[in-house]
């Protein structure tokens, strides 16, 4: 069984999400060691709630990166085998690189809570937003936003699956991509609700203050391959890792091509690593000839550890 961990990245919180591990120490030892790090109680907020406080990106970046750690650190307590390969959604490739050991998770933590900060405050409130296309292909939104660009920004920010494509940009150009759309046949075209334009040239301020962040930061070889959101590639030296992670602030995330490019590398099982199962579904909407599971909750975990061992 050669199989893949994926990790998931915002959008995927939720109040009480941790509570499905149980009372594990290694969840809770994980998540004390990332509030501790930033001096902020990210166990109680994750516990409690708010939900809209939970929402807001610059506790959702960090509270995701120690979810995901936490739930692979539980996998690897529990007897599971390390992962041929690895890849994260947006924010969940920072978790691949924290498991690979390219990042220590503590300036992890730090790391992308100084990303959320600088892409929050990238575009001034209500000039930038992102929008759902449902139902076209790639090539068709991209059609789209290049007819209603005009001066303004508008471009794909995530590929999720061949039917789901994210936009993101100036307001007015995304509503115009979304009525155009419609026009053109997408089942559904919606605005989401998000704090800032992701994934678009208009996060290029945010880029430049990560780099700066970044190059203060040691980076270390991967022991398990990760294969990135930007060039759909697996690197060793620390300083394409790092030029990528930059690059992908402002580039959109293309994970249908890192899907099909574990298919192509004979994973043929695909695990989500992390609370929820937004990647189970995407993958099984991508390739139909993968296996896609999900460490969603503890039961999920001795599930698949079982199946691994037969």
């Amino acid at each position: 069984m050669k199989f893949a961990f994926v990790f998931p990245g915002q959008g995927s919180q939720s109040v009480g999400m941790m509570s499905a591990y149980g009372d594990a120490p290694v969840v809770r030892q994980t998540f004390e060691e990332a509030s501790s790090s930033l001096k902020l109680d990210l166990w109680q907020m994750v516990s409690e709630g708010p939900s809209d406080v939970l929402s807001q990106t610059v506790n959702t970046q960090p509270l995701m990166l120690a979810a995901d750690v936490a739930v692979y650190r539980l996998w690897v307590e529990r007897g599971g085998a390390t992962p041929a390969m690895m890849a994260g959604h947006s924010l969940g490739e920072y978790a691949a690189l924290v498991v690979a050991g390219v990042i220590e998770f503590r300036d992890a933590i730090a790391l992308v809570r100084l990303r959320a900060q600088a892409m929050q405050e990238a575009v001034p409130d209500g000039r930038g937003s992102m929008a759902a296309i449902l139902g076209l292909d790639e090539s068709s939104v991209r059609q789209v936003c290049l007819e209603v660009a005009h001066s303004d920004v508008v471009s794909c920010a995530n590929l999720n699956d061949p039917g789901q494509i994210v936009i993101a940009g100036h307001s007015g150009a995304v509503s115009r991509a979304v009525e155009l759309a419609k026009a053109r046949g997408a089942k559904r075209a919606v605005p989401l609700s998000v704090s800032a334009p992701f994934h678009c040239s208009l996060m290029t301020p945010a880029s430049e203050r990560l780099l700066d962040h970044l190059n203060g930061i040691k980076l270390q070889r991967p022991e398990i391959s990760v294969v990135n959101n930007v060039d759909v590639a697996c690197y060793s030296d620390v300083n394409q890792i790092r030029d990528a992670l930059v690059r992908q602030t402002y580039s959109p995330v293309r994970w249908i091509e890192t899907i099909n490019f574990f298919a192509q590398q004979r994973c043929d099982h695909i695990i989500e690593c992390g609370p929820g199962k937004v990647l189970v579904k995407l993958t099984r909407r991508i390739n139909h000839d993968l296996f896609s599971h999900s460490l969603h909750d503890e039961g999920a975990i001795g599930d698949l550890l079982a199946m691994a061992g037969e």
